[in-house]
């Protein structure tokens, strides 16, 4: 014998029993006044956080990557900046070659560089990455990684920008990296 849904229902619900209520409330529209109120957006303490992040190198990258061209700067950077450091406008003040070198190696080789670069008080560095030709299936595994290293880790702090290398300075094998000023800290002086 086959049961249809309403017997099922019937049978399931037969030994339920009403709820005594003295007030039944029923709500059509949602009371407003229950709303927890939201504060009003703070425009200045919004610009004055992402300045914050700027100065201090913890602010978002944007990083725009293609299978040739490689661009990245913290959020809010001059595009005007950006356009010259794509231009190759900006002396190049020290070179780094990762040629050769494998993925931990040109990891380390670079932080250590940047670090390095940024204590001297450079302003603008080429690291040549290569175009992956001597790697496996010629796959550009460090010109890869590059985009990662600079907007994480320790350096993230230190960079400014990034782009691609004109073809005299290196081409798709090479990127230029526009750090930021060195803050010079007095020493502290003994009373």
């Amino acid at each position: 014998m086959e049961s249809t849904e309403a017997e099922i229902f019937l049978k399931a619900v037969q030994d339920v029993k009403p709820l005594a209520s003295a007030k039944a409330v029923v709500t059509r529209y949602p009371d407003l006044s229950l709303r927890p109120p939201h504060p009003a957006r703070n425009e200045e303490l919004e610009a004055m956080t992402h300045l914050w992040e700027l100065v201090h190198g913890s602010g978002d990258m944007d990083i725009s990557f293609t299978d040739e061209y490689i661009e990245g700067s913290i959020r809010g950077f001059d595009r005007k900046l950006m356009r010259r450091l794509s231009r190759g406008e900006f002396p190049v003040q020290d070179y780094l070659d990762l040629h050769g070198l494998t993925k931990r190696e040109a990891e380390v080789r670079v932080r250590d560089f940047l670090l390095r670069s940024y204590g001297m008080g450079l302003r603008c560095v080429l690291v040549i990455h290569g175009r992956g030709l001597n790697s496996e299936d010629h796959i550009p595994i460090l010109k890869e990684r590059i985009p990662i290293w600079l907007s994480r880790g320790p350096v993230r702090k230190f960079v400014l920008a990034f782009s691609t290398a004109r073809p005299y300075d290196g081409g798709t094998g090479a990127i230029y990296i526009l750090l930021r000023r060195k803050k010079d800290k007095p020493f502290l002086q003994a009373p």
